[in-house]
């Protein structure tokens, strides 16, 4: 039992899977999400009826189960060198659950990276995503029951999808909370290019996945972020261009390589009488033949800033869209989330102060302005009314003949 409140440490996550490596059954699938909480499952249960994403009844029919409410971050993203490091397993990364090979003579631990959650759009994305990650996981039990293999089922994600904050607190302490929050979401350093002692390109992430041909998912967070097993040797670097290239070996099975490029350019425009960044293109290079180019739009700062967006990628959702410029882009989706990029004037080895996508008009700003303004129209309409009113210039004396006034007047 958990206390309410209490938040399991990477050590007691070790110790309460210790049973998976002791039991008789020695075949684990970890279904890995990028963004989760235990407030998902009653919040989309409750609020939208009978179109419930989470119809998998396999918690309820384990033989035995375990929730933990509330995990620490830091435990679930070296969730899988942790379960590496505790057995002898035959680590298996599962991009097409339609074609699962599994040899249960051996243990296996079967790792499967369900399609990212984008956060910051309508509500009912999110429902229709979880729903076809509840599928996934349906497809992926179902085979392995239908087979006969015994397995044990971990489901977590990289980080919680909501944070509660206390707002029974002065102000002091909340300031400290919101700032404790965002320290500990820049839970990794981000990834920087040096030219002898000095920092050139810094580039950072949250989540940064690429899928080919609408069913092959490649997550390259850990590798570019915390393993760092990229090669970044051909980036190139200078004062008006500069390249991130971004190379991994053997990602998937069936890509031998993928090189991907970043491309920057630092321009002086008159107009504003000084310089800007720009992100111009995104390249995607698989086995060091097939080319796909994106077309980038609205990622630019001034030259002394770095640039940061919540969502970037090849969804027309998200504010910055990667446009397809050839025919082989449309064979890839890609999806940053957390996006910070730099690649000029880069001081002590840090982001600069952040230029952010999103602009200074938003939704509700619009709104307001519009509402505003129609109330300013009509309380200026009011007052011409008003002011339109006349008083009578003659009154009616009863001691005297009746008043006449002319239609005229």
């Amino acid at each position: 039992a958990v206390h309410e409140g209490h938040v399991v440490s990477a050590q007691e996550l070790t110790v309460l899977l210790q049973p998976l490596f002791t039991q008789n059954s020695r075949n684990l699938v970890l279904f890995l999400q990028d963004r989760l909480s235990i407030d998902d499952f009653t919040y989309f249960s409750e609020s939208y009826g009978n179109r419930n994403p989470f119809k998998n009844e396999i918690l309820q029919s384990s033989p035995s189960s375990l929730v933990l409410p509330a995990v620490d971050c830091k435990a679930t993203r070296h969730l899988l060198s942790i379960l590496q490091e505790s057995g002898d397993w035959k680590l298996t990364n599962v991009t097409n659950v339609s074609q699962l090979e599994v040899n249960a003579s051996n243990p296996n631990l079967l790792v499967v990276q369900l399609p990212p959650l984008a956060s910051g759009l309508k509500e009912i994305s999110t429902l229709e995503a979880i729903a076809e990650n509840d599928k996934i996981i349906g497809r992926v039990t179902m085979d392995l029951q239908e087979r006969g293999i015994h397995f044990s089922v971990i489901y977590t994600a990289v980080r919680p999808s909501r944070i509660s904050r206390r707002t029974d607190v002065v102000a002091e302490l909340r300031r400290q909370l919101m700032a404790t929050d965002e320290e500990d979401s820049l839970s990794y350093p981000p990834l920087n290019v040096t030219t002898g002692n000095d920092t050139c390109i810094l580039f950072y992430a949250s989540n940064f996945s690429l899928t080919a041909n609408r069913s092959v998912l490649i997550d390259l967070t850990n590798a570019t972020f915390l393993t760092q097993s990229v090669d970044i040797s051909a980036s190139e670097c200078s004062d008006s261009n500069t390249t991130l290239s971004l190379k991994y070996t053997n990602p998937v099975n069936g890509i031998s390589s993928l090189e991907i490029r970043f491309l920057m350019t630092n321009k002086f425009y008159e107009g504003s009488a000084r310089e800007w960044s720009t992100l111009d293109s995104v390249e995607i290079v698989q086995d060091g033949e097939n080319s796909a180019k994106f077309s980038v739009s609205a990622i630019s700062a001034p030259a002394e800033y770095s640039f940061h967006c919540q969502l970037v990628g090849t969804s027309n959702l998200y504010p910055v869209r990667l446009v397809p410029s050839d025919d082989a882009a449309r064979n890839w989706d890609v999806f940053i989330s957390e996006l910070q990029i730099q690649g000029f004037n880069i001081i002590n080895n840090q982001f600069s102060y952040a230029s952010d996508c999103t602009g200074f008009f938003t939704t509700g700003i619009w709104m307001g302005l519009v509402t505003s303004i129609i109330l300013v129209w009509i309380l200026t309409y009011g007052i011409h009314m008003i002011m339109q009113l006349t008083t009578n210039s003659r009154f009616d004396d009863p001691k005297g003949p009746a008043l006449s006034v002319p239609q005229t007047e």
